[in-house]
């Protein structure tokens, strides 16, 4: 039998007269909007997959009752940065996550996504998962799917072709376009090719978000770069994970945030996300210099071999540890996910460097480094920023919450802890412990935020008549247990949570439900055509 929707408006007439009964009931609740405003104390009532009302609903009944007294209620978390497209079809339920409080990730950051959008988004539909997800399409991965991983400008028949992919990306549904311009083969890609298809992005209302192309002694100017691309090519911006890396550029996150905050007084549109960590990861590769990645694994590892390549490539590695990722010693770069060496997870270069029988030099890490990479590479985590820097810009008033991570399969490798504990981490450390900021405005860093920047409708806030994702917690004692070195530990204080109106974390424990939807892009279209150039997957 098809379910009837009442109206909002009956619904609380329904209420007045005790006569409504719903399918889940939160009573007694320090209700926390989404919009920053202060708690409220309300009851929380839902049918179907929508909030059906919210205020005093004493006299309602409902099929399931949940008492909320003394816990904070709040929207699901928006997870705007995540890395989860693999381990999502091995872990469905995606507990690494919800146990975090997210009910929406994001994919398809750093310049590199699935492809075709659209048929990725019909596989997780079809694979039913736990959590709601969106995507970016990443500039990499059109790049590559026309040039591959050359390092030249495109011709203006390769250009037209990734305006092409860029709008049937969009209209298949993506958020938006990422770059990574760190990343082969962002890198080799000019800003004014970058402007050229947020251009296109820009006509299907998607946002531009960024890895930016120098976190270390170039981020000023990647700042500048970014909201260029954003004002040239018509759409906001969003600086992800932003960050100061290096010891020498500790602090100029001050600098940083200034810069946006001029470009935004002249009307410019630009944000920030962030994960709370002073370490990064991503693969060991970064290391090396980008002129050094061009091309396939094989062209890569003939330069590496090449007498005459390797020491320059050594060199730029040995840059690379003292000046930027390494945060100056080879004792902070530590392997996360080796396939092909699995001892090796956990272990820094500098320790790796002593079981080689070699002093923990940069030099000598440089050419553990080059030896992974030949090997098959390997995840890699990068302690290299300053708390300070962390801090200050959690605090700042355009950061939205984002982890970076995202699903893993637990016991896997020695992954960042971000894959577990990024929102619990602001509620326990940040809020509670340090009170750099209220709590209110934490929920929404991790909520409303995210919801507008990326045009997702209808999420990010607790309204009547919006989806029913939402979180019940323990604000005295949220926390996250994943460590460095021992991640695989799931955060604490989430009593409650619910995507779409099921609960799939009921008193502590994943239920299994995969409630999950996807969530389409403001440009989507359900018959988008074939676009301009359309090419299907190497």
């Amino acid at each position: 039998m098809k379910r009837i929707a009442l109206p909002i408006s009956l619904i609380a007439g329904l209420v007045a007269l005790g006569q409504t009964q719903y399918d889940l009931l939160i009573r007694g609740g320090r209700l926390i909007d989404g919009t920053g405003n202060p708690w409220v104390r309300s009851d929380l009532a839902i049918q179907g997959d929508r909030i059906a009302a919210i205020g005093d609903l004493s006299q309602a009944t409902a099929a399931r009752v949940i008492d909320a007294t003394g816990l904070i209620v709040a929207p699901g978390f928006i997870d705007p940065h995540t890395h989860s497209r693999r381990a999502i079809f091995q872990v469905p339920t995606a507990d690494t996550v919800v146990f975090d409080g997210v009910t929406t990730s994001i994919e398809g950051n750093d310049g590199s996504s699935p492809w075709p959008v659209g048929q990725h988004l019909r596989e997780i539909a079809s694979t039913r998962i736990t959590t709601n997800w969106g995507i970016f399409l990443g500039q990499g991965t059109v790049r590559e799917q026309v040039m591959g991983r050359v390092h030249r400008d495109p011709t203006p028949e390769e250009m037209e072709k990734m305006k092409g992919l860029v709008a049937q990306g969009m209209e298949e549904g993506a958020l938006g376009l990422s770059t990574g311009l760190i990343y082969v083969p962002g890198t080799f890609t000019r800003t004014e090719e970058i402007i050229e298809l947020a251009k296109v992005a820009a006509r299907y209302g998607g946002i531009y978000i960024t890895h930016m192309r120098d976190e270390a002694d170039g981020l000023l100017d990647s700042v500048k770069e970014t909201i260029r691309i954003g004002e040239e090519g018509g759409l906001p911006v969003q600086i992800t994970h932003h960050k100061a890396v290096g010891t020498k550029n500790w602090g100029r996150s001050k600098e940083s945030l200034a810069l946006i905050e001029a470009a935004r007084a002249r009307g410019a549109d630009v944000t920030i996300d962030q994960y709370p960590y002073t370490a990064s990861q991503t693969g060991i590769a970064v290391l090396l210099p980008p002129w050094a990645q061009e091309g396939t694994s094989e062209e890569v590892a003939k330069r590496l071999n090449d007498p005459a390549t390797r020491p320059k490539i050594k060199e730029g590695i040995v840059q690379n540890i003292l000046h930027n990722r390494g945060g100056g010693d080879p004792k902070n770069v530590f392997i996360g996910s080796c396939s092909w060496d699995p001892s090796l997870n956990g272990k820094s270069l500098a320790e790796i460097s002593q079981m080689r029988g070699l002093s923990p030099t940069a030099a000598h890490a440089a050419e553990v480094t080059m030896e992974i990479v030949l090997k098959g590479g390997a995840q890699a985590i990068f302690h290299a920023m300053a708390e300070e820097d962390v801090e200050r810009i959690l605090q700042h008033h355009l950061t939205a919450v984002g982890s970076d991570g995202g699903v893993v399969k637990f016991g896997d490798g020695v992954p960042h802890p971000r894959h577990y504990g990024t929102f619990s981490r602001v509620l326990g450390r940040y809020v509670r412990e340090r009170q750099l900021l209220p709590l209110e405005e934490a929920i929404r860093k991790m909520t409303s935020a995210t919801a507008q920047r990326l045009s997702i409708r209808h999420r990010g806030l607790l309204r009547e008549g919006f989806f029913a994702d939402v979180v019940v917690f323990d604000a005295s004692s949220v926390r996250d247990r994943a460590e460095f070195g021992n991640p695989h530990q799931y955060s604490e204080g989430f009593q409650y949570v619910l995507v779409n109106g099921l609960l799939v974390i009921d008193q502590g424990h994943h239920t299994g439900a995969r409630s999950g939807r996807v969530i389409h892009g403001p440009g989507f279209r359900e018959d988008a055509p074939a676009g301009l150039g359309r090419i299907e997957p190497r």
